[in-house]
């Protein structure tokens, strides 16, 4: 039995939903961003019971098929950016097409349909907030941050970084409150 589950963006939530499970008495197969795997099939009123827990700590159980391919969708492009440089060898939308096996055309469609943007406005969100992590580390230069996000030059991400966030990366390490978005809101 797979179960989908919305919020999970980091290693801590992988922990987090592993715990709930296993306070349930249901140790999941497997679990990665977005999904757990169990070797059975859980009685509703259990289900109900870890979809209440699940909740009580930001994360909620999607039944949906659709926010299940959304949320897919959205793990997929999270874990790309937890890696220590971003690789595609091939374009976003052939590589989520053959992981999600499914044509780009509907994923694409799915996504703007529920999400009110696209796939790879998302996917340009989630790169600028990696940017802004990785200048208030203050360990790598803007060049490297570049390089390691798979942009073409510092131009064009700080063109990009501009043009979302209305600053420069400079200004933007100035800052005293830096503005950071939580991943799971975007």
């Amino acid at each position: 039995m797979k179960l989908f589950v919305k919020n999970m963006v980091c290693h801590r939530c992988i922990l987090a939903v592993e715990q709930i499970f296993e306070s349930m008495q249901h140790t999941p197969l497997a679990i990665k961003l977005g999904e757990v795997e169990l070797a059975a099939q859980l009685e509703p009123e259990i289900v109900e019971k870890i979809s209440q827990k699940l909740e009580a700590i930001g994360f909620e159980l999607l039944n949906d098929k659709e926010r299940q391919g959304v949320t897919q969708i959205k793990s997929l492009l999270i874990e790309l950016l937890q890696g220590e440089q971003l690789i595609l060898e091939v374009p976003l939308s052939v590589y989520l097409a053959k992981e999600l096996n499914k044509d780009y055309l509907y994923l694409t469609q799915l996504f703007s349909q529920l999400e009110s943007t696209t796939i790879e406005q998302y996917f340009i969100q989630l790169k600028i907030e990696k940017v802004k992590e990785l200048l208030l580390y203050d360990e790598l230069s803007l060049k490297e941050i570049a390089f390691r996000l798979n942009y073409s030059s510092v131009a064009h991400l700080s063109t990009q970084f501009k043009k979302i966030t209305g600053m420069t990366p400079t200004a933007f390490k100035q800052l005293t409150l830096p503005h950071r978005k939580q991943i799971d809101q975007l």
